[in-house]
């Protein structure tokens, strides 16, 4: 699979600004109403932007990943964040919960099959979503592959990206006493989700800044924790799936790639990537036939990395 180039008489990686034509909130029970919009070409072809975390959002940026003229792009914030509601709420959150919520959204949009691009956390709910509802994906693009294995997480938060960031590491681990630094994710969920809201704030602050020092292959200050309320619920939710094992079973998304077969997907991977290193993208290119697998060789997690951009535009140019 090869990946046309972007017209070079444009400026940038990203499609020009442009804000949504409709947007609304979907009740999806249990007490959860998720945010959705829609901008682009009313009559064009579906594609879904699945954010990261679990807990993030979507942003405006987001938006310009996709051609408007030819794409009806939908963006939507998962249970608990950005501005669904009621923020950080833990209750009837699950991976489970997610996928139906994507279901639910298609449906109330009348949508038949959609390009799906996701990243990190997104990029496991595009797999996961694929494997249980391949008829209405027409392609997935993916960037920093995420799988929730024990592994990729224990990478993370116990031993690996610490190697490499000891000073920022010693910094996320010395908020928590000796005696609880054997599984620091626990350690963490249990000060998110107990005690007053102050010190929720500070052991959210704390979560954020080692995943903040990890995101770019150059620092940028707009990775710092910030104060509010989304900070708060990134890393309550975050704890949350990461306490539970992301609710899945050990490897399902490997074991299930059979069922991928054949499905056209572009895999973006920042060669530098700390927070999911490349070897989960070359296992699962590996593991999936027809996909294309595009390393980039100066960038690290982040979607806003410019090489990384440049590969996700032409890669849902590529599925126009």
């Amino acid at each position: 699979m090869d990946i046309q180039h972007r017209d070079a008489s444009r400026p940038g990686p990203l499609y020009d600004a442009i804000t949504p034509h409709e947007s609304g909130m979907l009740d999806v029970g249990d007490g959860h109403e998720i945010y959705w919009e829609v901008c682009g070409n009313p009559m064009g072809k579906a594609a879904v932007f699945l954010h990261g975390g679990p807990g993030g959002g979507c942003y405006a940026d987001h938006r310009r990943l996709f051609d408007p003229a030819h794409y009806r792009i939908v963006l939507f914030d998962q249970r608990g964040c950005g501005r669904s509601r009621p923020a950080g709420l833990l209750e009837a959150n699950t991976t489970r919960h997610l996928l139906a919520d994507m279901e639910a959204l298609r449906k109330h949009l009348r949508v038949k099959s959609w390009l799906v691009l996701g990243g990190s956390w997104g990029a496991t709910l595009a797999l996961l979503y694929a494997q249980r509802c391949r008829a209405h994906v027409d392609a997935l693009v993916l960037r920093g592959v995420f799988t929730a294995r024990k592994r990729e997480i224990e990478w993370l938060y116990k031993h690996g990206a610490s190697a490499l960031f000891p000073e920022a590491f010693a910094k996320f681990a010395d908020f928590i006493p000796l005696e609880e630094r054997g599984d620091f994710v626990g350690a963490y969920h249990r000060r998110l989700t107990a005690g007053e809201r102050d010190a929720q704030m500070e052991a959210a602050r704390s979560w954020c800044a080692w995943e903040g020092a990890l995101m770019t292959l150059t620092p940028r200050a707009s990775y710092s924790p910030g104060h509010g309320e989304a900070t708060l619920a990134l890393a309550r939710i975050e704890t949350h799936y990461f306490a539970h094992d992301t609710f899945l079973p050990e490897g399902e998304i490997f074991a299930n790639m059979h069922k991928l077969a054949g499905l056209p997907g572009i895999v973006v991977q920042g060669r530098y990537d700390v927070v999911t290193p490349p070897t989960t993208a070359y296992e699962l290119h590996r593991a999936w036939e027809g996909s294309k697998l595009e390393i980039v060789p100066d960038a690290g997690h982040a979607t806003s990395e410019p090489g990384t951009v440049r590969k996700l535009v032409e890669a849902t140019d590529f599925f126009r």
